[in-house]
């Protein structure tokens, strides 16, 4: 099931599953970056513990800003620190940034192309038992719409820490989210990670892996889900269904060669997300197939509703992000093929 070349985590995939919160890397990131560069200059809405800004704050203070509830304030200031030569990262739920300061977003930072960096946490419905009106299920699809903007949804922690490194010497405004809850750790220091670079995560027919099922279907997620999708690729491929996994984690600009490769190999394609799928990664993987290889998809993410409060797993059981949930999608768009 693990593809060597990635050097993913073979703990969570062979010894039981290692959990960590993604946000954990933005801290560590953010950390080490104060380390490295003294324009780093972090920025949050009161919410510096819940964020993982807190330790930057203690290592750094000159260089933190404490800006209270006013989001929209934070993203003023964030712009002229950057209108400045500062690189400055912008902390804080993601219904809040980008969600309440999305005007600020828009004209003080994406029409000048400012090196803004949006953090934006509490996302989706694993935020859990706080409900509808913090779990952010619609920031992907508001922020991908914005010229210049790039758009990050990183897997787990590792991964994350490698998004808030490279966002530093990104030329222009980087959104990224990240969850609440701990997460499966699937990648490690060592795998590969691009802006802009989706990774194959898994595929029934590599050298690595001996399976001589046919490649049947691609499944492209982002975030934390992406363990729910290798799940279920285990599951498909007892089956006798193959499978090819994708960690889409640039939302823009998308990696189009791979998602067209994999929509050729296979011929099918199921999006998971933990995001709403009208804006979200989905559509936007079925834009670049509209253009370039047209073929069955279907959309695991949420369907036209809000959130509402529950355990996390409660929540992802409700709303069929689960890998059972992958893999009836998988057999519904296997159902579609034309051959």
């Amino acid at each position: 099931m693990l593809n060597k070349d990635l050097r993913l985590n073979s703990k969570t995939f062979n010894k039981g599953v290692e959990l960590i919160p993604t946000r954990n890397g933005y801290g560590e990131g953010l950390v080490e970056l104060g380390e490295k560069n003294p324009d780093v200059v972090v920025l949050t809405g009161d919410l510096a513990e819940s964020t993982r800004v807190l330790d930057f704050a203690k290592k750094f203070p000159e260089r933190f800003i404490e800006c209270g509830v006013a989001e929209q304030n934070m993203m003023g200031i964030a712009a002229g620190l950057a209108a400045a030569g500062k690189i400055p990262f912008v902390s804080s739920y993601a219904v809040f940034s980008p969600g309440r300061n999305w005007d600020q977003l828009r004209v003080s930072v994406c029409i000048s192309n400012l090196n803004v960096n949006i953090a934006g946490a509490h996302t989706g419905v694993s935020v859990g038992p706080d409900g509808a009106t913090h779990q952010a299920l619609e920031d992907v699809a508001i922020t991908r719409v914005l010229p210049n903007m790039t758009v990050v949804v990183p897997c787990d922690s590792f991964e994350t820490k490698k998004v808030t490194l490279a966002a530093a010497s990104h030329k222009g405004p980087v959104y990224f989210r990240f969850t609440r809850e701990a997460t499966p750790v699937m990648t490690t220091d060592a795998t590969p990670f691009e802006i802009g670079k989706a990774e194959i995560f898994y595929d029934s027919q590599s050298t690595n892996h001996q399976s001589q099922v046919t490649r049947s279907v691609a499944i492209v997620a982002c975030g934390p889900l992406i363990y729910e999708a290798l799940v279920a690729a285990k599951e498909l491929e007892g089956s006798g269904i193959g499978t090819i996994v994708v960690n889409n984690h640039t939302i823009k600009p998308m990696d189009e060669v791979t998602i067209t490769k994999v929509a050729e190999l296979t011929g099918a394609v199921v999006t998971v997300e933990e995001h709403q799928v009208m804006g979200g990664m989905g559509s936007a993987v079925a834009e670049v197939l509209a253009k370039n290889c047209p073929v069955p998809m279907e959309f695991i993410g949420m369907q036209n509703s809000f959130g509402e409060s529950g355990e996390p797993d409660e929540l992802l059981e409700k709303y069929k992000m689960k890998s059972k949930d992958i893999v009836n999608a998988c057999k519904k768009v296997l159902s579609r093929k034309t051959d």
